[in-house]
């Protein structure tokens, strides 16, 4: 399946060639163009979703309760993909998340009711995070970790999240163009912020044209997995979980929406303040993750998720409290300056502790919590909101993600990978 530099130098991909790992082949190169273009849908939607509802009518619980139900969906389908005994290769499934993917844009631009909202947000793809929560995740990391060699798989997860934090960012910049039409030219604002779920749409369209371009030997790679899924490695991908369950829970408290939501109520910050903030926030995020490679090449891929994590969730307490937007968003930047380096450390780590044939299921189950144990903190921190403007969610996410910190060190610091596989 994997082809050198000169077959992505002929693919057209003399850039990719360049950046990405020697051994990467050219559907690597698809797999992390598509993964950014769906994190410029998710950045400008994950700060546009708040103002829009807000802006139509619905109270802080009822945009909890919708963020809420886009994770409990995408931790249903997640999970579905990974355990459910269909056969189909995850290519294809990508292809028709993509196809849902621009159903729900055109399902949000059109939704005017809570609980037609709601169900667009349960059944879509509508990722409310900073990071991606969605079904799409587990697929492309299982295709990716088989298109380079071993030696360069945590490389080529970095590439693949930097690109997706640094395009983000963008979509976070983005995301005001909406209200800033609406200044200019006497729009009605709902109505401009629909304009930006119909090009979700359209960015679900591209990703699917980037799918359909990858290689035909793709289609046959793995196909249909392991017989009984994790068989092999249950135990530890299973530890690994309930760690992941921890950190997501923590983290649901936190996603970027509600940051927005909490900026908003706290600060009174303007949709173009927090699209700016956001926009350096990416970024910040997006360049720590060039170096993530190159420190667990040195201390380990725990270490690495565990000593750049933990300083991040300090912050994360500390913006919480306090009393200026100044300070409050400097401790924020501070946080994602350091509290994305452990992602690709952390997809590496997964992909380099099973056998290949159980990647998929591995991934669906490990990916599962960033779902479901999202989804669950999200409707509290919107009861707290709802309740005072103070900082609560950021001190209940930032204290329970540095617990999983300190008990992901206690437990796997002494699991190595598995030997090349």
């Amino acid at each position: 399946m994997r082809e050198d530099r000169a077959d992505c130098a002929k693919g057209g991909w003399r850039l990719a060639a360049w950046i990405l790992p020697q051994s990467a082949s050219a559907d690597a190169a698809w797999l992390v163009l598509t993964r950014a273009l769906r994190a410029l849908g998710d950045g400008a939607v994950s700060i546009l979703l708040v103002s829009y509802l807000q802006g139509i009518g619905f109270s802080a619980f009822e945009v909890g309760a919708i963020v809420t139900g886009t994770l409990l969906g995408s931790a249903a389908l997640t999970l579905a993909v990974g355990l459910v005994p269909h056969g189909w290769h995850p290519l294809r499934l990508l292809k028709a998340a993509a196809l849902l993917m621009v159903a729900t844009g055109a399902g949000f631009a059109a939704a005017r009711s809570f609980w037609l909202v709601f169900a667009v947000a349960v059944v879509g793809t509508l990722n409310p995070s900073a990071g991606d929560v969605s079904l799409f995740l587990p697929l492309e990391q299982t295709l990716l970790a088989e298109t380079v060699k071993g030696a360069d798989r945590t490389r080529i997860f970095a590439w693949y999240n930097v690109c997706a934090t640094l395009t983000g960012a963008i979509g976070a910049l983005l995301s005001a163009m909406p209200a800033m039409l609406a200044r200019d030219y006497g729009w009605n604002r709902a109505g401009a912020q629909r304009l930006g779920f119909a090009g979700y749409a359209l960015l679900g369209v591209a990703v699917l044209m980037g799918y359909l371009r990858m290689s035909p030997q793709a289609e046959n790679t793995l196909a249909g997995g392991a017989r009984t899924p994790l068989a092999h490695s249950r135990s530890i991908v299973i530890r690994l979980a309930l760690l992941f369950s921890l950190d997501s829970f923590g983290g649901g408290f936190v996603v970027q929406s509600l940051l927005v939501l909490w900026l908003f109520r706290r600060f009174n910050l303007s949709p173009q303040a927090a699209a700016a903030v956001f926009f350096g926030a990416g970024l910040l995020a997006g360049f720590s993750q060039f170096v993530s490679a190159w420190i667990a090449e040195r201390i380990g891929l725990i270490n690495t998720m565990v000593f750049t994590h933990l300083p991040a969730n300090l912050f994360l307490v500390l913006a919480g409290i306090m009393p200026t937007a100044p300070l409050a968003i400097m401790f924020l930047l501070l946080r994602m300056f350091l509290s994305q380096m452990d992602v690709p450390a952390r997809q590496s780590y997964v992909m380099a502790v099973v056998p290949a044939v159980e990647r998929a299921a591995a991934a669906s189950v490990t990916n599962v919590p960033r779902s479901l144990a999202t989804a669950l903190s999200p409707l509290l921190a919107g009861a707290m909101l709802n309740r005072s403007s103070f900082g609560w969610p950021l001190v209940c996410g930032g204290v329970l993600k540095a617990a999983y910190d300190l008990m992901l060190l206690s437990q796997f610091s002494a699991v190595r990978p598995r030997a090349e596989n």
